[in-house]
């Protein structure tokens, strides 16, 4: 333990120290005046968050909430880091990817910003015979280059390793990677490829490169396909371990085989889960390289990659606020490089301005921020350590499991990861229904007026494996049914917001049940009567008491001026005339396509 100086200011000298017991009747008391009697441990867990891969997070973390030493920076098992400095030097290295030859954007990232090129070619990008053009200005020993080619991989690799020599680049110079991931290509297309070519690519990079590494182990198939964040940490040490058998078994050491790997993971929006899956993954891969005999070696090089699940079509705008929030975690959490993907991302290929903003979010967290100059500041938090812990054990038991099962290979082609996958994303699917898991701009708070933003089409990805998936998607279709019903018919399809009594007694309902219907394309309309309203059905807002004595009344004189449904906002109950009603965690996609079926909106 370390014995600070003491420095004459006690500022919690003249106050009693507090008990965990206190704090829990204190919270007793709270949630006794909520209508909730609990007590002891059991108010605790009235305030808990039950998150995926069975972790819950606890209201309070204290110095009880013990969890393994995470060592030093540098050193194993690599938590807090895997450079002793951290990136406080020059920051992350700052990755900016590009699926399409588009002017001057390749320089333009480079120039301002950008560090190092994820280069998408073959399928899903440019084509290979492009390299040398994509390429064209660039000082290949002063940026590193990532290559993502799929199938194409291998001509792809000698077409780059061609160029340095060419160009005159020193072998020694070469920084990056050449993208290889057979398992990782599986699972995008369902397609497997022979591993022997890659393995000479690996075995040429530790003879000829020592700065180039050979492989890929892309974490964001499974990311994509709906996998929690134990799921794809356990599946990249699967895929890791498949490589390194199949490394070893061609011939290099096992400290070379490592040397090879670079791991890419996924950053969202929950910031501290992105953080512990940092740390955590660091931890269980220098596990792997302990058991493997190279415990010097086990120090995860990471890409991080703002997640394309959590990027909206709808108000995409939004898209910076999550990416930034992304990119932070991914700094804090203690990645080697980010690349942040622009905010119209999911809309086609981005803009200028799209790829200005996404590199000067890195930019201004480095240089503005200061946030690299601290090596793992989320370090010693309670919380942190402990969720890195319980993150780790269960990205662990996945792993094992996968591993039980013959191998990542295995568990791809029998079809046990894409139903792993599929229930995990199954269970979220209902948060995001039931709105339990909020999308701003979408799910939350929705703007039907607002003006498209159109971006050119980008190149196809690869398919046929594993999905798919965003958050947005089930809302995205019904918005997309209702911008037909717009096209076809000049307007959108509507609901009407009856209110009953003062503003003080409905505006809190009225407000929601403008925002849920507007997620699903239907426009609310507050003013006039019913009959002027264009409506078909209407929704009830006041509450309970007014709803007690006139919501069967208000419900019948609605239905006489030509209500085909009337809802009611607030929890079920006995009225008569109401046939259904919507209240905070009600299935809204349910609800909201069951709207569009009897509104004829297909």
């Amino acid at each position: 333990m370390t014995v600070l100086p003491d420095d004459g200011l006690s500022l919690a000298a003249e106050f009693p120290d507090a008990t965990h017991e206190q704090w829990q009747r204190l919270v007793e008391g709270v949630l006794r005046k909520s209508g909730k009697e609990f007590s002891g441990a059991a108010a605790e867990d009235a305030l808990s968050t039950t998150l995926e891969d069975g972790l819950r997070t606890r209201p309070l973390y204290t110095a009880r909430d013990g969890a393994p030493d995470p060592g030093l920076p540098g050193f194993a098992p690599y938590v807090r880091g895997g450079r002793p400095e951290g990136s406080s030097t020059s920051g992350w290295d700052v990755r900016q990817r590009h699926s399409a030859l588009t002017d001057g954007a390749v320089l333009a990232d480079l120039e301002n910003g950008g560090t190092s090129l994820w280069l998408a070619l073959g399928e899903g990008g440019f084509p290979v015979s492009e390299l040398g053009r994509a390429l064209d200005g660039v000082y290949l020993d002063l940026a590193p280059v990532v290559l993502d080619a799929g199938r194409d991989t291998e001509a792809a690799a000698e077409a780059l390793l061609r160029l340095y020599a060419e160009r005159g680049v020193d072998p020694g110079a070469a920084r990056g990677n050449l993208g290889a991931d057979p398992l990782g290509h599986e699972a995008r297309t369902g397609t497997a490829l022979d591993f022997a070519p890659f393995a000479a690519l690996a075995a040429r990079c530790a003879e000829q490169y020592p700065g180039l590494r050979a492989l890929t182990v892309d974490a964001l198939p499974y990311h994509e396909a709906g996998g929690s964040a134990a799921q794809e940490l356990g599946a990249s040490l699967a895929t890791g371990v498949a490589y390194l058998r199949e490394l070893t078994e061609a011939g290099l050491a096992v400290e070379q085989a490592v040397a090879q790997l670079e791991f890419r993971y996924a950053a969202t929006a929950d910031q501290f889960l992105t953080i512990a899956k940092l740390r955590a993954a660091r931890r269980l891969w220098a596990r792997v390289a302990e058991v493997c005999g190279a415990p010097g070696a086990g120090a995860q090089v990471q890409h991080v990659v703002t997640s394309p699940v959590m990027m909206t079509r709808r108000d995409p705008w939004v898209n910076m606020l999550r990416t930034t929030v992304a990119t932070l975690a991914a700094g804090v959490g203690g990645a080697d490089s980010v690349t942040v993907l622009p905010f119209d991302h999911a809309l086609g290929l981005p803009d200028a301005f799209a790829r200005r903003i996404a590199r000067n979010t890195s930019s201004i967290l480095i240089e503005e921020s200061h946030l690299a100059r601290v090596v793992d500041p989320a370090g010693g938090s309670w919380y942190v350590e402990r969720l890195t812990d319980e993150l780790a054990e269960a990205g662990w038991r996945f792993f094992r499991s996968v591993e039980r099962d013959g191998g990542q290979a295995a568990g791809l082609r029998s079809g046990r990861i894409r139903t792993d996958l599929a229930t995990t994303w199954a269970e979220r699917s209902k948060k995001l229904a039931k709105r339990r898991e909020p999308i701003t701009g979408v799910s939350e708070f929705p703007l039907l007026a607002e003006k498209p933003v159109e971006r050119a089409p980008a190149p196809e990805p690869p398919s046929g494996g594993l999905p798919r998936v965003r958050r947005d998607e089930a809302f995205e279709e019904l918005r997309a049914r209702s911008d037909a019903h717009l096209a076809a018919t000049g307007s959108r399809p509507r609901i009407f917001l009856a209110t009953l009594g003062s503003a003080a007694e409905y505006t809190a309902r009225a407000t929601f049940a403008a925002n849920l219907f507007q997620a699903g394309g239907i426009e609310p309309v507050t003013e006039g009567g019913f009959e002027d309203s264009g409506a078909t059905e209407a929704v009830l807002c006041s509450s309970d008491a007014l709803y007690a004595e006139g919501a069967g009344r208000a419900a019948e004189s609605l239905r006489a001026s030509g209500a085909r449904h009337v809802f009611l906002a607030g929890r079920p109950g006995d009225h008569p005339g109401i046939d259904s009603y919507v209240f905070a965690g009600c299935d809204a996609i349910d609800v909201l396509s069951a709207t569009l079926d009897r509104m004829g909106v297909s």
